[in-house]
């Protein structure tokens, strides 16, 4: 396998809303760049990256899948990741270890909101953007209406490097701004094509854009700024460092016309990200923490490897791989390498690069590559490995799960195989989530939204042949007194042999929220002995567990065991076990018992068109508005809203806001409920029970 110097390589995402064209996008790359000889299609499951099961049935990129091919002596290291919010993490993922964000968007529907969450991504990491119009060979794409779409989202740097001709069925044609001519593709979908001259009607317009496109590149560069006031012009060999210093700047965004299915401007494109696009050299250093804490900076051209894990992948006709970018030095197989997150070596096996669920086998790899390795034995997505000085890089920051799901399944004996599962899709999709409540017994599973977590159980009943049913999580609603209580509980049994007696005289009083449950005793005399006090606390921390009036965990009082009888021969422990229950029990029900609910932080994020829909729901959801806050072309609405009210509150945003709106959401505190709400929950529990 040839090896790639760092300014050889050029590693990008392509991202964007869901059902833009990325993936079609990426297949056309292929084509070009012979790695396929035909171009496959999402409609009958034929493409090099939507390999998944999951994926060829519902005809959508649900994991973020590398790819590769050479280009004009470059090496692309490509990924093409899902469009849709529910899978958001893969997108974010690989945008962490890559140098450029292609961002898609579609010719009819225009900038959405999965084009800005990228942009915004993007924009957060520090990568430079170039943006790809993509399918102009549909009915009624609008090119000029979405150019100024993006010039309006992204800044009037957004500048077209083509322009298309002919867009619509019959679309084969761009004016090139660069080369200031006029490209024919072939429609058999070999990307081949042919220059011309520019037609008359267009050719003022196309000079215009070019003046512009050569004021915008030497605003980069002073000694070019110079020979364009000398020369009048510059060529584009001339442009070539300022333009890559100009997306590297950001200082002005290129955009291109595409239609991916025919293969028709893409190479375009290609030519483009292979002589200006970023590589690993743009990005020359990155900051990692020593064993100590602190900062030190990472060199591409460093002697120690540094390497970052970004993706597992655990697919039965892939096997289980480590997905990692190389920061410093090379990495061969073989060799050992120090896992500075979780203390422990780790030996390289074999080493692929890949295409989709096709793998090259390479014995070695440059700084700035990205490749798989064979599964490493404790290693997971985020961990840096690194030989010489350890150093941990920077944890790579996924989205909060918004959407939460009780996860049961159906045969018994099923509980370990649903627990390595659940482990592994973890694994491999840290954005989903799931943990064991012990308070509410039962295991939740979180994610990114409805269809998220439809995908993941689909994929756990699939590949570890589990039977589960989904269903709604218990709000782990908590059980307090509002005022004081006293009660004396004699418990006393007689059967045959030794017999039972105990008497306890208890009182309980509220404390403040959050104080928990305090158990102390006031015993003078010799009433009771010392002995048994363990054994009423007992009792007591049982009935706490159990719940009182709605089955729920007792919280924030103090409980005072003051007085008591005892017999010489029956009393023993199981006997003040029993009194302290039921003393406590009678003492709670004397003392205005009432439940408490869990309240939650939520922060929705919407175009101001929705502000009013978004409000009046969370008011009727019994929340209270605590503020809000603008967020460049969002509003930002923050509130106080039971957790009760909220299950499939993603869906709820979502259907909304036309998919416009997200959430995030983490616990606040415990309040008291409306005594109606009240009622209502004490009746389902106590239904639950019979």
């Amino acid at each position: 396998m040839k090896q790639y110097q760092s300014s050889d390589i050029r590693n990008f995402a392509i991202v964007g809303h869901g059902a833009a064209g990325k993936t079609c996008l990426a297949e056309a790359m292929l084509k070009l760049g012979g790695e396929t000889n035909r171009l496959g299609k999402i409609e009958d499951g034929s493409t090099i990256s939507d390999y998944h099961p999951g994926e060829k049935a519902r005809q959508i990129s649900i994991h973020a899948t590398p790819l590769h091919m050479e280009w004009m002596e470059k090496k692309f290291n490509m990924i093409d990741t899902p469009g849709y919010s529910d899978f958001i993490g893969e997108a974010t993922g690989s945008l962490s270890v890559v140098d450029l964000a292609v961002i898609t968007i579609h010719a009819v529907n225009g900038v959405e909101v999965g084009t800005e969450t990228m942009w915004n991504q993007a924009t957060e990491l520090g990568i430079p953007k170039i943006l790809v119009i993509n399918g102009f060979d549909r009915e009624h794409t609008r090119f000029d209406g979405i150019l100024a779409q993006a010039k309006k989202r992204f800044g009037n740097n957004v500048f077209p490097m083509q322009i298309p001709v002919n867009a619509g069925p019959s679309y084969n044609r761009n004016v090139d701004v660069l080369r200031t001519k006029l490209i024919t593709y072939q429609t058999d979908g070999s990307g081949k094509m042919t220059e011309g001259e520019l037609p008359e009607e267009l050719q003022d317009q196309v000079k215009g854009l070019h003046e512009e496109l050569i004021e915008y590149v030497a605003e980069s560069d002073d000694s070019l700024l110079e020979k364009f006031f000398e020369q009048g012009g510059l060529s584009e060999e001339e442009m070539r460092g300022g333009i890559h210093q100009a997306i590297q700047d950001q200082s002005f965004i290129p955009l291109f016309c595409t239609s991916a299915t025919s293969n028709i401007g893409v190479a375009r494109v290609c030519d483009f990200i292979s002589k200006y696009g970023s590589s690993p050299d743009d990005r020359k250093t990155v900051t990692a923490h020593d064993e100590s804490g602190n900062n030190v900076e990472i060199s591409l051209d460093g002697l120690n490897t540094v390497l970052q894990i970004f993706k597992t992948v655990a697919e039965s006709h892939v096997g289980e791989l480590s997905l990692f970018r190389v920061y410093s030095g090379s990495v061969r197989t073989g060799k050992d390498y120090y896992n500075s997150d979780r203390n422990t070596n780790e030996r390289f096996g074999q080493m692929f690069i890949l295409n989709g669920k096709n793998r090259t086998l390479v014995d070695q790899l440059s700084a700035g590559d990205i490749a798989g390795v064979v599964k490493l034995k404790n290693t997971h997505t985020g961990n840096t490995l690194c030989s010489g000085k350890h150093v941990t890089l920077p944890p790579m920051n996924f989205p909060n799960p918004n959407i939460h799901a009780a996860i049961v399944p159906t045969a018994k004996g099923d509980e370990e195989k649903l627990a390595v599962g659940l482990a592994t899709l973890h694994e491999e999709d840290p954005t989903f989530i799931y943990r064991v409540d012990s308070e509410v017994k039962q295991t939740i599973i979180s994610g990114q939204g409805e269809l998220h977590l439809k995908v993941t159980t689909e994929r756990l009943k699939r590949r570890f042949g589990i039977g589960i049913e989904l269903e709604e999580p218990k709000v782990p609603y908590r059980e307090t007194i509002m005022g004081n209580g006293a009660a004396k509980y004699r418990h006393k049994k007689q059967s045959g042999g030794a017999g039972q007696f105990a008497e306890v005289w208890m009182r309980i009083e509220p404390k403040q929220r959050g104080d928990g449950v305090e158990f102390t005793h006031s015993l003078v005399g010799q009433n009771v002995d010392r002995v048994f006090v363990p054994s009423v606390e007992k009792g007591v921390k049982t009935s706490c567990s159990d719940g009182i009036i709605a089955g729920c965990k007792v919280v924030d009082l103090k409980i005072d065991f003051y007085d008591g009888k005892m017999h010489p021969v029956d009393s023993k422990d199981i006997a003040f076990q029993t009194a302290g229950k039921h003393a406590f029990r009678e003492a709670f029900m004397g003392a205005q018992p009432c439940l408490l609910e869990p309240i939650m932080d939520i922060e929705v994020t919407v175009p101001e068109d929705f502000m009013g829909d978004i409000m009046g729901d969370i008011s009727g959801k019994r929340g209270k508005i605590m503020g809000m806050d603008a967020d460049g072309k969002f509003q930002v609405i923050k509130a106080q809203v039971p957790q009760a009210e909220l299950y499939h509150y993603a869906t709820t945003v979502r259907s909304l806001t036309g998919g416009r709106g997200i959430h995030a959401e983490s616990f606040s505190h415990y309040e008291k409920m409306p005594k109606d709400q009240e009622q209502r929950v004490i009746k389902a529990r106590q239904t639950d029970d019979v």
